[in-house]
């Protein structure tokens, strides 16, 4: 009995990568339940069927224009792109509107040192400048000259011949109401006394820190009721003034650039005020000039001294006595400080 011989099946080889069958296996395992990778996805083969078609590539109807691409240039988000500007042309610069003009600040000659005649920029046609002073005579030049002295730098010296104390300023009188303001003066100054004027100390307005004038002030019993009465009359007459306080003071110098300052100083010197003077205040490069337009007197006489009034006597109804008598010296009366 013969037995055939069957071929054996060659036994598969041994993983050339060291792994045995299980490990293979098992990676084979891991890989089948991984999801496709995008390498696999591919490679498989696409169906034959009809591929649904996106709103942007479906076809319009024949005679409908096709709708037109969104533009992909526009960036995403809320906020609009700025256009870069061209370097090499310069951006044009905004014009600039005009300002409006400046007020003309009122000039206190008759309130606050350093409001001359001169702050005023433009002078109304027809009008002029006017202001009622009380005049400083010529005796009290060489004390203030003394005084002018001590100052150094940018310092512009008040001639004595200009000085004065302004009672009332107003900016712009029309020339035909010039004689209202005369009358006006003789009806309140003819009653007035002469009045006895006592320079005291010095000082800078507005301040000692930044000034512009060098000032002296002033004291007279009644001359702050004569300035206040002259201003109401100028308002009764429908003309202005400065709105600026009376102050009593002469202006000494004005200050025209960096200065130092002097200490204070202290007058002694007193004058008798006989009148005032309505000035013309006329504007110059070098400084105003001052021209008399009319004089006032005050015309009502001094009140008596009582310690001079004469005591009188009555007569002696008893007889005179034989015995000596002794005379005492007569009180001596007290010194006229005025």
């Amino acid at each position: 009995m013969k037995i055939k011989k069957t071929a054996r099946k060659p036994e598969p080889a041994a993983p050339q990568d060291g792994r045995s069958v299980v490990q293979r296996a098992l990676a084979e395992a891991r890989q089948a339940s991984a999801p496709p990778s995008s390498a696999q996805r591919s490679a498989e083969p696409r169906s034959a069927g009809p591929r649904p078609a996106s709103p942007q590539s479906a076809k319009a109807p024949a005679g409908q224009a096709r709708a037109p691409k969104p533009d992909r240039e526009q960036p995403r988000g809320d906020k609009p792109t700025r256009e870069k500007p061209d370097r090499a042309q310069p951006a044009a610069a905004k014009p600039r509107g005009e300002r409006p003009p400046r007020p003309a600040k009122p000039a206190g000659a008759g309130g606050a040192p350093g409001r001359g005649r001169g702050d005023d920029e433009h002078q109304p046609p027809g009008t002029q400048r006017l202001f009622f002073a009380l005049k400083v005579p010529a005796n009290l030049a060489g004390p203030i000259r003394e005084a002018q002295r001590k100052l150094r730098g940018n310092w512009r010296n008040v001639n004595a011949d200009q000085m004065h104390v302004t009672l009332a300023y107003l900016p712009a009188v029309p020339n035909e109401r010039v004689d209202e303001l005369k009358r006006l003066g003789v009806q309140l100054m003819q009653d007035l006394a002469p009045m006895q004027v006592h320079l005291r100390g010095t000082g800078y307005h507005p301040n000692e820190g930044s000034p512009r004038v060098w000032f002296v002030k002033v004291e007279a019993e009644g001359l702050t009721e004569l300035a206040q009465a002259l201003r109401d009359g100028i308002h009764e007459l429908g003309l202005r003034t400065d709105d600026q306080p009376f102050k009593g003071h002469i202006t000494l110098a004005r200050k025209k650039g960096p200065a130092p300052r002097v200490p204070p100083l202290i007058f002694t010197q007193n004058w008798q005020a006989g009148g005032a003077v309505l000035y013309r205040s006329i504007l110059r490069k070098t400084g105003p000039i001052y021209e008399t337009a009319s004089t006032f007197r005050f015309r009502a006489p001094l009140p008596a001294d009582p310690t001079t009034e004469p005591t009188p006597t009555e007569p002696s109804t008893t007889e005179p006595s034989t015995a000596p008598t002794t005379t005492s010296p007569a009180p001596q009366a007290a010194p006229d400080h005025q």
